[in-house]
């Protein structure tokens, strides 16, 4: 299956060396509201009014999305209401882990493991396939410097990105205020159906909430 919108995201907030993600505490968010568009994409999950409903367990055949399908389904059944921020919380321990373990099988990335002060575990993920975050990268400066069309995944990774604050690391050094308003632009165009426009307004506004919050939190 191709790459997740979430793990675009993942390869655009990782330094290509170090392996280290550019802001990780603020990842958890926007990792796991692009799985929650992926999964709307597939025709798995309708979102309308803020609220998830599971309406097709059938797995995808790829392990990430199936993992979060399959927890999202325990945790949204009997509940009355399944608001899209309700669940990004709950999932945000293991929404970040659950995208590095992908690329790694992906063979994108490598795990290494380190101690900081010898203590600490830490974990790191280099690059060894710079293709796709290349392909991913292109897509995002056609769309948004260059102001050309972009397709519904383009314009939904968008969408998550800007909601999230995560500017400089999908166009490391251009001025946050040149690329802002292209980037509302298509978060808020008619450029999808309906359904999958609502579950992106509803991610928007969840992501934007949490990113926020997480913001004051790494500020203590």
């Amino acid at each position: 299956m191709a790459v997740t919108l979430a793990e675009e995201i993942m390869l655009l907030s990782l330094d290509d060396e170090s392996g280290t993600a550019k802001g990780r505490l603020m990842l958890a968010w926007p990792l796991g509201g692009a799985l929650v568009l992926e999964l709307s994409f597939a025709g798995r999950v309708a979102v309308a009014d803020g609220l998830l409903q599971v309406v097709d367990t059938a797995p995808l055949g790829d392990e990430l999305l199936d993992g979060r399908l399959a927890a999202l389904a325990a945790w949204a059944e009997g509940r009355r209401k399944a608001k899209v921020g309700d669940w990004l919380m709950k999932d945000q321990r293991t929404s970040v882990r659950a995208v590095e373990e992908s690329l790694c099988r992906r063979g994108l990335v490598t795990e290494e493991n380190h101690r900081l002060l010898g203590i600490f575990p830490s974990r790191r993920y280099p690059e060894v396939d710079g293709s796709v975050e290349q392909e991913v990268r292109e897509r995002l400066a056609a769309a948004v410097l260059r102001g050309e069309e972009a397709d519904e995944r383009t314009a939904a990774l968008v969408a998550v990105l800007h909601a999230a604050g995560l500017h400089r690391a999908a166009f490391p050094g251009v001025p946050r205020k040149q690329v802002e308003p292209r980037m509302k632009e298509l978060a808020e165009g008619q450029w999808v159906a309906e359904s999958i426009r609502a579950a992106i307004t509803a991610v928007y506004a969840a992501v934007t909430a949490g990113a926020v919050a997480a913001g004051v939190a790494a500020s203590f």
